[in-house]
């Protein structure tokens, strides 16, 4: 998780809710060969683990050719058996220190909301980066917290553990993060649903 002071790959890309479009796989690996893309987690809340599994094989494959870190969302047991690279854990899901026992030296990130005191939490538990956010309005998901700059600042104080910042990130407003401290932009939308421009496109804007 190491970082230099310019990260270029900045990008924590989210998979798209659904995956069910073959084209799903070409384009990702164009956006992966733009080489911005840090980390690639799957996020598929209403598929089958047998899915799952069928489709995280396929997108390890290009995560692997193109040095991206392949996550699993919420679910560490999943994460072993596709040997992905690592896991997100939300607020609700298996605690840290379980989730440590299944995948061992691998990459865990928590989801810390709006929250000081769960990135503090996180932190004596382990984790590998804190997740923050929503920062602002998406679609992506049913928003329950909203984070602001300051958190980034404030954790920055406390901890060098790389921070990924989430919600509603575009070309807009990305940069604004970036300057803020984040380490890594949490994208899903901008890339896969965008109106304007092809998954390809979307990604080389971001500079």
């Amino acid at each position: 998780m190491k970082q230099n002071k310019i990260n270029k790959k900045f990008v924590y890309l989210i998979s798209p809710n659904k995956i069910t479009d073959i084209n799903f796989y070409n384009d990702l690996a164009l956006v992966l060969s733009s080489k911005k893309v840090s980390f690639f987690q799957l996020r598929l809340k209403n598929e089958t683990n047998s899915n799952k599994l069928i489709i995280g094989k396929k997108i390890k494959k290009i995560c692997n050719k193109y040095k991206v870190k392949f996550l699993v969302n919420d679910d560490p047991l999943l994460a072993k058996k596709m040997n992905a690279d690592g896991c997100h854990l939300g607020q609700k899901d298996i605690n840290l220190i379980k989730a440590r026992k299944i995948l061992k030296n691998k990459i865990i990130g928590v989801t810390c909301h709006n929250s000081v005191n769960l990135a503090k939490r996180a932190i004596e538990a382990g984790a590998d980066y804190l997740a923050f956010g929503a920062f602002y309005a998406t679609k992506t998901k049913i928003v329950k917290y909203r984070a602001s700059l300051t958190i980034l600042k404030s954790i920055k104080k406390i901890t060098s553990i790389p921070i990924v910042a989430i919600g509603g990130i575009k070309l807009s407003n990305y940069k604004k993060l970036l300057l803020n401290k984040a380490n890594f932009l949490a994208i899903s939308g901008y890339i896969w649903n965008n109106k304007k421009y092809k998954p390809l496109e979307a990604i080389k804007k971001l500079k």
